[in-house]
């Protein structure tokens, strides 16, 4: 079974991911891997993956950011960082955003091996719990982050593309806080050509439509003029 079994490794020390990409494969694992980290994200968006070894200083997007934009699409695949960032708010910033172990270097392989194995084998056992809380309920609405699907307050039913799923995790994982365009830019579209102002007002005015009792008078989906917007639930 541990053929099936595949790692995406992200680290731009080209010793170090050879190494581990060598001891990762002779404990029987498939590697992916990647030296900088908007190559990682395109390479995670075309594949399946058990786990994620993700360094934090990368060129073109760091690791915190990449994070950030695996958990919009994806709330079960294990992340680990390994990094030379030792200090404490760097580790709480990382488990923060999603990270769920946090290895500094440098560091034991059999250590890693085992933080490695620990951390496949629970998602695995885990994956049932986790489809459950892909699913958000607010007001009557519930939407399911697996597969895009929305069931409003109305009875209707909508799906979502990728784009919508993203900043709408985004605004939610972000409740009762104001969410910059330029965070929304960075984490949901990445590096790539930056849709317009307008686009994600598009966005936010189909919310509205989607989700509030009154669009041209919403409670959830907030404007904060020259600022962002933000998502707030009283519950």
């Amino acid at each position: 079974m541990q053929n099936k079994i595949r790692v995406l490794l992200v680290e731009d020390e080209e010793h170090l991911q050879e190494a581990l990409k060598l001891n990762l494969e002779l404990e029987g694992y498939t590697v992916s891997v990647s030296g900088n980290g908007k190559e990682a994200l395109t390479i995670f968006s075309e594949e399946r993956f058990n786990l994620v070894i993700l360094d934090v200083m990368l060129p073109e997007l760091d690791g915190f950011s990449v994070c950030r934009a695996i958990r919009l699409t994806d709330t079960r695949v294990p992340i680990l960082f390994l990094t030379a960032k030792d200090t404490t708010a760097d580790k709480i910033q990382g488990l923060r955003i999603g990270a769920d172990d946090y290895l500094t270097k440098p560091f034991n392989l059999e250590e890693f091996l085992l933080r490695v194995k620990k951390l496949i084998n629970r998602s695995m056992t885990a994956q049932g719990q986790q489809l459950q809380a892909d699913v958000f309920n607010f007001d009557g609405n519930e939407v399911n982050f697996s597969n895009y699907e929305v069931k409003t307050f109305r009875g209707e039913k909508i799906l979502l593309t990728k784009k919508e799923a993203g900043l709408l995790k985004l605004l939610i994982d972000r409740k009762n806080e104001v969410v910059s365009r330029e965070s929304i830019l960075e984490t949901v579209w990445g590096y790539d050509i930056y849709p317009s102002t307008r686009t994600i007002d598009n966005f936010i005015l189909a919310f509205r439509k989607y989700f509030e009792k009154d669009q041209h008078k919403p409670t959830f989906f907030v404007s904060v003029r020259g600022v962002g917007y933000k998502f707030t639930d009283k519950e």
